[in-house]
């Protein structure tokens, strides 16, 4: 028999918005990865106002190659250059997720969805810090985790999680 637990929380979640630096990116960039069969995982920007590094994370059926990284590397390099959302300079990195591929927004749980999850939780949570299991669902409250034993499932809120990533399993 699964118990099924539910645990309250007290603090709101510290999950940062995308800045308007990603932001704009990713309108330049999204197009030109779905064009190439490609997904865009995740846009990140860490700069100064006179220098930065761009990196994009993405993603396919089947694993990201180096040919992948390379083409989309190029191809949005230039649109940049005509868009010109970063106004310095800034290094374009282009990378897969990885296999333990870290789980930060909605749309990464839902596509994680039966795959087995490590879970880290706020301390303010009253449930285990750290959880490892499936994942069986996520939706507007949060997400739910069954054991890696089976015999329990945690039903976790969105506020209650400072960090998740896919297990890599063997």
């Amino acid at each position: 028999m699964r118990e099924t637990v539910e645990v309250g929380v007290q603090v709101p979640s510290a999950r940062p918005e995308r800045s308007d630096v990603e932001a704009r990116v990713a309108r330049v960039a999204e197009p030109i990865a779905a064009g190439m069969g490609l997904s865009l995982v995740k846009v990140h920007y860490q700069g100064t106002r006179t220098q930065g590094a761009l990196r994009l994370t993405i993603d396919k059926p089947g694993g990201v190659t180096l040919d992948d990284c390379t083409r989309l590397s190029r191809a949005v390099g230039h649109a940049l250059d005509v868009e010109e959302p970063i106004d310095h300079r800034y290094a374009l990195e282009v990378s897969s997720p990885g296999l333990d591929r870290p789980l930060e927004d909605r749309r990464d749980f839902e596509q994680a969805v039966g795959r087995l999850v490590r879970v880290k939780t706020s301390p303010s949570w009253e449930g285990p810090r750290l959880l490892i299991g499936r994942l069986q669902g996520q939706d507007a409250a949060g997400v739910r985790i069954e054991e890696s034993e089976g015999n329990r499932e945690w039903s976790v809120p969105w506020n209650a999680i400072a960090h998740a990533r896919l297990e890599i399993e063997w």
